[in-house]
Order: C-alpha cells, then sequence, then structure tokens
C-alpha cells in the first residue's frame, strides 16, 4: 500500500471531521455564545487567567497535549498491524476525541475554568470529585515521571540534541517577554527562535553535552541527574507566568511540530514510501489481544483523558472568546491525530524497506513496546533523508522533536498537579497547602519525582502499563461529565454518550484482561504491584459507571419534567451565558465577582 494514499484520505476526513462535526458539537451540543464573558477576562489576574488570542492558544494546548504518547502509542500499536490502528485513530479523533476535548473546554468555561475533577463533584456528584481528583493526581504522576524518564534517556542516548534544545528555552522566553510588552504576533519571533534552534543542531553534532563528569562527581547516574535537573526546571516553568515561558515555548514548539509534520508528509510523498507492514499482523502465540487492548494503547491520538485536564486546567483559563473553543479543543484533537497518523507511518512505511525488516522490529510484543521511540526516530529520519537531509541531522532533529514535546506536556503537567494538589488540599480544608503556591508545586514535583528515581526500569516499564486504562478512565469521567451538563441543557448527548459507552465498556474489559495477566504472571511486581493497582483501576471504573448512571438518570428525569419549549439552565433560552445547575450556578453571570477555584493561590 502506498503510504501518500493513506496520508491523503486520512487528512481528508479530517478536514470534513472539523468543517462539519465540530460545527455541528459547536451548535447543537455545546450551544457556544460569542458574547459571552470568559473566565479569562472575568478573573484575569496576568499569571494563569489570560485572554489569549486563538492561534497562540491552539499551540499551547495543542503542545501541550502533544507528548510523546501520541507517539509511542501507535508506534506500538502497528504490532497488530497498521489496519485497526489506523481505523481507530480515524474514528477516536474524529467521533471521540473531538467531542471530549472540545466538550471538556466548553464546559469547564462556563463553571468559571475550574477543572474536570472539581467539576465532577458539581455536575455529577460530590463521590464522582472524589473519585476524578484521586484518578488525576495518579494519572498525572504517572505521565510526569515517564515523561521525565524519557526526556532523561534521549539526552543520555543523543547529547546532540541536548544543545538545541537547552536554547529553546531562553529564546522562548524573549519572545514572551517581546509579545506581552508590545503586544505583538507571536508568529515572526517564534519563527526567528525555531530558525536558531534548527541552526544549533549542526552545532549540537559537534558539541555534544554530557553530564557524566558531573554526575560522577555528586555520585550519581547521568540518567538519575538528569532527571532531577528536568523537574527542577518544571518546578520553576509551572511558577512562571503563562506568558513568559508556557505560551511563548508552546507556540515556538507548535512552528516546530509543523515543521515537523510537514518533513514527515513530505518525505512521505517525495520518496513514494510503501508501507511494508502488514494490515493485520498474525501475532504470534501468548501476544496480548488487539481487541480490546488497541484502544488502551492507543490513547494520546485517539482519545485521551489528559486532554480533558489541559482543556479544563490551563486552556479555559486563557481562552479569550467562548466560540474559540471549536477551533482551539476541535482542531488539538485532530492536530494529535495527524500526529499519531505520522507515528504509524514512520512505523510501517519508513523504518523498514521489507516486511522481513519490519518483522524483525515487530518480532513479539515486548521487542514493538521497547523499541518504539527508535523506530519512530528511524522512520523521521528516513522521510527526512528522502527530503535530502544527512541521516544524522535527521536523528538529532527527530530526538529534539520528541524531547519538546515531552517536556512541554510535562510543563503543563506539573503545573495541572499542583491545581489538583491544590483542589485536594481545599477539599480536605488543608488551607495552607491549598493557597501556598510554592508549597503546591513542591509537593507536585517531589511526588512524580520520586516515582521516577526507583532504581531499574520502574516508572516506564512497570507502572506505565497502567497509564492506558488510566487515561481512559479519565477520559471516561470526563465524557460522563460533558453528558450530564449537556443532558441538563436540553441538549442532544448522544454524541457524547456513544463514545463514552464505548469507553467505558473497552477500559472495563481491557482491565479484567491485564488483571488475568498479572496475577497469573511469574514477575513478583506484576503479581504483588501491578495487580492489586489493576484492581483498584477496575474498581473504580465500576464505581464510575454506577456514578455516570445515577446522574445521567437524574438529569434526563430533570429535563423530561420541564414543562415544553422551556430551556435548561444553560440552555438556549438564556443564550448559553448562565451555567449549569443551582449550586454550581454561582459566578454564572458574567459580572458575578466570584472567585474562580484556587484564586487563593494568587
Amino acid at each position: 500500500m502506498p503510504a501518500v494514499v493513506v496520508l491523503v484520505a486520512v487528512l481528508a476526513l479530517f478536514a470534513l471531521g472539523y468543517r462539519y462535526y465540530s460545527s455541528y458539537l459547536a451548535r447543537r451540543v455545546y450551544g457556544l455564545d460569542p458574547d459571552y464573558v470568559t473566565p479569562a477576562h472575568r478573573y484575569s489576574d496576568g499569571v494563569d487567567f489570560v485572554p489569549t488570542n486563538r492561534y497562540v492558544l491552539f499551540s499551547h494546548h495543542f503542545i501541550s497535549v502533544a507528548g510523546a504518547a501520541p507517539i509511542v502509542g501507535p508506534a506500538v500499536a502497528v504490532f497488530w498491524g497498521w489496519g485497526p490502528a489506523l481505523l481507530w485513530v480515524v474514528l477516536g479523533t474524529v467521533f471521540a476525541a473531538g467531542a471530549h476535548d472540545f466538550g471538556a473546554l466548553a464546559v469547564s468555561v462556563r463553571h468559571r475554568a475550574k477543572s474536570i475533577g472539581t467539576l465532577a463533584g458539581e455536575v455529577v456528584g460530590r463521590r464522582a470529585g472524589v473519585l476524578f481528583l484521586v484518578i488525576i493526581f495518579f494519572l498525572l504522576t504517572l505521565v510526569n515521571a515517564v515523561f521525565s524518564v524519557v526526556i532523561a534517556n534521549l539526552f543520555v542516548a543523543t547529547p546532540s540534541a541536548v544543545l538545541p534544545t537547552l536554547v529553546t528555552i531562553p529564546l522562548a522566553v524573549g519572545v514572551g517577554q517581546y509579545v506581552y510588552r508590545t503586544r505583538s504576533a507571536a508568529l515572526l519571533p517564534s519563527l526567528v527562535v525555531l530558525a536558531l534552534v534548527y541552526a544549533s543542531i549542526p552545532l549540537g553534532l559537534l558539541l555534544p553535552i554530557t553530564i557524566d563528569p558531573l554526575a560522577a562527581a555528586v555520585g550519581l547516574t547521568p540518567k538519575t541527574l538528569w532527571i532531577i535537573l528536568v523537574f527542577g526546571y518544571a518546578f520553576v516553568a509551572s511558577r512562571l507566568p503563562v506568558w513568559l515561558l508556557l505560551q511563548p515555548r508552546d507556540y515556538v514548539n507548535q512552528q516546530q511540530m509543523l515543521v515537523a509534520l510537514a518533513v514527515i508528509l513530505l518525505g512521505v510523498v517525495v520518496g513514494l514510501d510503501r508501507i511494508v507492514a502488514p494490515v493485520v499482523n498474525d501475532v504470534p502465540d501468548g501476544s496480548p489481544p488487539w481487541f480490546p487492548l488497541l484502544f488502551i494503547t492507543i490513547a494520546c491520538g485517539a482519545i485521551s483523558g489528559f486532554h480533558s485536564l489541559v482543556a479544563s486546567g490551563t486552556t479555559a483559563k486563557q481562552l479569550d472568546r467562548e466560540t474559540d473553543a471549536r477551533y482551539v479543543g476541535y482542531l488539538g484533537a485532530l492536530g494529535e491525530g495527524t500526529l499519531a497518523l505520522c507515528a504509524i507511518l514512520a512505523c510501517t512505511a519508513g523504518v523498514a524497506a521489507t516486511r522481513a525488516d519490519w518483522d524483525a522490529l515487530y518480532v513479539d510484543y515486548a521487542t514493538a513496546s521497547g523499541g518504539a521511540t527508535d523506530n519512530f526516530v528511524a522512520g523521521v529520519a528516513s522521510f527526512a533523508a528522502n527530503l535530502g537531509v544527512p541521516q544524522s541531522v535527521g536523528v538529532v532533529f527527530a530526538a529534539v522533536v520528541i524531547i519538546s514535546f515531552a517536556s512541554t506536556t510535562m510543563d503543563t503537567g506539573v503545573r495541572l498537579q499542583r491545581y489538583i494538589v491544590q483542589e485536594i488540599a481545599e477539599t480536605a480544608r488543608f488551607r495552607p497547602l491549598a493557597r501556598n503556591l510554592t508549597l503546591a508545586t513542591l509537593v507536585a514535583v517531589a511526588v512524580p519525582l520520586a516515582l521516577a528515581l526507583v532504581p531499574g526500569d520502574f516508572a516506564f516499564g512497570t507502572l506505565w502499563q497502567l497509564f492506558g486504562t488510566t487515561n481512559q478512565l479519565t477520559a471516561g469521567l470526563a465524557l460522563a461529565v460533558i453528558a450530564v451538563w449537556v443532558t441538563k441543557s436540553s441538549r442532544n448527548p448522544l454524541a457524547v454518550l456513544v463514545p463514552l459507552v464505548f469507553l467505558l465498556v473497552m477500559t472495563s474489559w481491557a482491565l479484567v484482561i491485564n488483571l488475568v495477566r498479572f496475577v497469573t504472571a511469574d514477575d513478583p511486581v506484576q503479581v504483588f504491584l501491578l495487580a492489586p493497582l489493576d484492581a483498584v483501576i477496575f474498581a473504580l471504573a465500576l464505581w464510575l459507571i454506577v456514578e455516570a448512571s445515577l446522574a445521567l438518570r437524574s438529569a434526563w428525569t430533570a429535563r423530561t419534567a420541564r414543562p415544553a419549549g422551556a430551556a435548561g439552565p444553560a440552555g438556549p433560552a438564556d443564550g448559553g451565558r448562565a451555567e449549569e445547575g443551582t449550586a454550581e450556578a454561582a459566578g454564572a453571570n458574567p459580572a458575578d465577582p466570584a472567585e474562580p477555584a484556587g484564586s487563593g493561590e494568587r
């Protein structure tokens, strides 16, 4: 199969999804109002609540969600064949991720930019809110720990990528200062920064940076020291105002993402590479079944609960106009799907020239999982070579791309974990932690740092096996919150309910399969650690199903009890201005001076 045929077909489907389906969601499901005063304006503080141009905000949102996961997941999933992987990426992106990401942003904006965890308590019920906060904290701990390990491993393996990565930080700060002080467009300065970053790649090849001597001097391995340095950076980055580093770095990385996508897509077209992997692979006996594990292996790139954390955690606080939610939320999901498409093409057409070469890279599931990142890097370098880029430069380029995306996700992830720590402390009425930004950030850094520093490959090789199910469970709870809100608003919730039911069934099924595998394994870590954790997550999934069912039934009963023609609390009759429900309606009026959750941190 020519890779270019797959490429054109999928991009055409994504374009149709944005043109028609996202428009339907905006008008008929979420009821966006161009006159609604968003929290970014109502609570503007210059730190977290900052009205932001939709193109700049799209950069932040897209790059924050487009970390290493949409690369690794598809790169592993093609083990079962590129057909199932591609089908899930396309359908999951258009119909599940689009509704999920877009909806999480829309609901949060109508509730003072509160996180999806807090919204679960208000919209679904208090028990669901507590459940969601626990799941979110665990998910963010996994994400931040594992991404720090990914970055550290790449720094150790590719020291030539260190310099291009490091020069991005001060240059991004310069862009942030320039844009914020002059109120100028960020496009031109970000392109200049990107050009400087790429110009530093040859310099990085000449001057590779290692910290081996420093690590030896302090009695640590280079990987351990890099992990500590990465978290030190994340602590500082999450404390800075979003306009100073987070936004400009996201914008620079968006341009880098577009360049990376262009290199891959043009490389496919120019090289006329063929997909050598099988549509459906005849996997060895004893391999995990693709159904239902495919739907948790490819999370980011199809639908991912982490996106709802970003949408409601940082993006909702920066949305300038409510109607921008369609562009930022739905188009961001399509961008993630496009990255997953590129990962599939890199690992089926770019990484190997023949079926035999590909089979050697995907001989079994363990080999496919362990070589996922390397396969992507090699595939991208191959596509770049089609455009005349030397192989050595292509490898560094691909490594810088992954590091940049992973570090940007960590920037946002640590900031989000700080929000969650504050919300948990607020729920527990521990005000010193809830109101102290520095203390909350230290907790947000210390927990995943401790996990990342466990000897061996514990974070990535062990606990990461639970990431997919935890992530999809988070997406299920986010969809439940959205479905209840849409139902209460007297709109059709079917577009949200279908992916909700599908996701909960697949996640629960996958949890059962993994539980059996962990319990019967010879590895004590799987038996005594992964099995109990999997059982706890499965119990939480069942709890979520019960809570969501009760909330949806209550919302539907209240909806049908209204007089014919009456709009819901946030329905068309009030122009979509009021927030949902009764208790959660505090602060619904744009003139209401009520403070948003966590405002005391300022």
